[in-house]
Parts: structure tokens; C-alpha cells; sequence
């Protein structure tokens, strides 16, 4: 018998599964998809090889949480990958303002 019940294996929901796990509470996980994950999930939505996003591509958050550091999720093969472009979002006229890991080479980029 469970203590607690969380709905959903997305991010937040695996996080308050572990939390409550930590301080001893019995704990079910229903997630209503095939895979765990939520929106952190990838997958080969369109053409084989070629991997899709389900929701965010980008999860500033992840790496700088102080409740994830505690789970020491590298042990697990959890490994931080840090992209040259961070995101891109389309102006008009068929350009696109790129956000680079050098905050130089971004403006650069904008230009006036």
C-alpha cells in the first residue's frame, strides 16, 4: 500500500516521487505514457534517426537545481550537454536571432 500516489513521470513528478521517497514514504508512480520522462522525452517523431523534442528543448533549470544536485544523477548516466546554440527564434525577412554560448559572438550575430 502506497503512502503517496504522484500522477504523471515528467520531471516535477519523478522529483516529488523522490523527495517523498527520501523521507520514507511509500510511493506509486502512474504516468499515462509508454515512456517516463514528460516533456523531457525525445524521441524519432517524423523520420527515423532523426530525434524530436516532445516539449522543451532546453532545461536551464535542470543543471542548476539544488534538489537535483543532491540526487547525483551522473552515477546514473545523466550527463549535462551544453549546445553551441542555445535557441534560435525566427525575425522576420527569414532571419533568426541566435542565442550563442558567447554572449560576444551573440551580438555579433544580431547586429545593429
Amino acid at each position: 500500500m502506497s503512502d503517496a500516489i504522484v500522477v504523471g513521470a515528467g520531471p516535477n513528478g519523478l522529483a516529488a516521487a523522490v523527495a517523498l521517497a527520501q523521507r520514507g514514504l511509500k510511493v506509486t508512480v502512474l504516468e499515462a505514457a509508454d515512456e517516463i520522462g514528460g516533456g523531457t522525452r525525445s524521441s524519432e517523431l517524423t523520420l527515423p534517426g532523426l530525434l524530436h523534442d516532445h516539449c522543451s528543448a532546453v532545461h536551464p533549470l535542470g543543471v542548476g537545481s539544488p534538489f537535483l544536485r543532491t540526487l547525483g544523477l551522473e552515477r546514473y548516466g545523466v550527463d549535462w550537454a551544453w549546445p553551441e546554440v542555445d535557441l534560435a527564434h525566427p525575425l522576420d525577412g527569414g532571419r533568426a536571432g541566435v542565442l550563442l554560448r558567447s554572449m560576444e559572438r551573440t551580438v555579433r550575430g544580431l547586429g545593429v
